[in-house]
This record gives C-alpha cells, structure tokens and sequence, in this order.
C-alpha cells in the first residue's frame, strides 16, 4: 500500500473513510530528526485514530534554522512510511497547516503536549489552527506523553557529534 499520497487524492480517501464513520486523525510537523517523542506521538494518536495521516512540512517552508531540515522531504516521507501506525503521509506545500486541514478535514487535529499552552507557541499559528480544525467540524487534541524537541537535539547534539566524527575519522 502507497502510503504518500497527494493531498487531493488524500482528500477524497479521507471524506470516504469519514462517511463509513471512521476517525480520521492528522498530526502535522517537520519531522526532521525522528525520536522517540515523535514515535510515542504517533502511537497515541493511533489509540483514538481508524486512520492516522501525518503532514510533513515541505523542505522550502521549514524554517528551523540555517541548513535545515538536515533531512530532505523524500528521507523524512520514507522514514515516516515505514512506521506501522502512520496510515498515509502528505506533503503539506504551504508555510502552515490551515490549507492541509481545510483540504484534509480531519476529525482530529492532534498536537504534542508543548501546544497545550498556547500562549507558549512563538509563531502563534496554533491560534489559525484551532481555528481551521473548528472550521471544518473537528477538534484538537493534544498529546500526553513527553515532550522532545528534535531542534534542540540538532542545535545541542549534532554539531557535538559532527565535530567528534571529524576529529576521529581524519
């Protein structure tokens, strides 16, 4: 089964799973450098999910930083296809989610427990994604689980790891 699939061809799989009533969950990221957190996110959200579709964020919107994502769209949808609990993956070609959620309409947007409080998210875009998840009759959940951050592993680990690979292999 062809688990990347373009956004409208999601659109009409997703309408048709709805109408046989079944819960259609969408969590939305970068997914740069997978860990642990990501994984355990995933798995709660197939607790309460028939269908679970995660939206990656294209490599020209990701602004994390100067050369990032260290992984390309094509590494990051590869990875996230081979975990089990991931039913379809989509390239979301927008700087935010909004379109992907008003294009998707998921009955779950599912959010990490970092988002709880609003107030803490610097871009402010979780405010314009409740409001896209309402618009289309669903509901955002948040996550439970521990909270990693895969940029602070790269901006306080990577480069650590970088210079010690150099040092011992030239």
């Amino acid at each position: 089964m062809k688990k990347i699939i373009e956004i409208n061809d999601l659109a009409k799989k997703i309408k048709s799973l709805k109408n046989d009533k079944k819960t259609v969950v969408l969590c939305h990221g970068v997914f740069d450098l997978m860990h642990i957190g990501h994984i355990k996110h995933f798995k709660e959200a197939k607790k309460i999910a028939n269908y679970l579709v995660v939206s990656l964020t294209a490599d020209n919107f990701v602004n994390k930083g100067s050369d990032r994502p260290v992984f390309n769209q094509e590494l990051r949808t590869e990875f996230l296809s081979s975990l089990s609990m991931v039913d379809a993956i989509v390239i979301n070609n927008n700087t935010t989610s909004e379109k992907t959620i008003y294009s998707l309409k998921p009955n779950i947007y599912f959010k990490g427990p970092d988002y709880k409080d609003n107030e803490k998210d610097r871009t402010k875009n979780i405010y314009k994604e409740i409001s896209a998840i309402k618009e289309v009759g669903g509901k955002i959940v948040y996550s439970n689980d521990i909270v990693f951050s895969s940029s602070n592993l790269i901006n306080n680990y990577l480069n650590n790891f970088c210079s010690i690979f150099l040092i011992i292999f030239i």
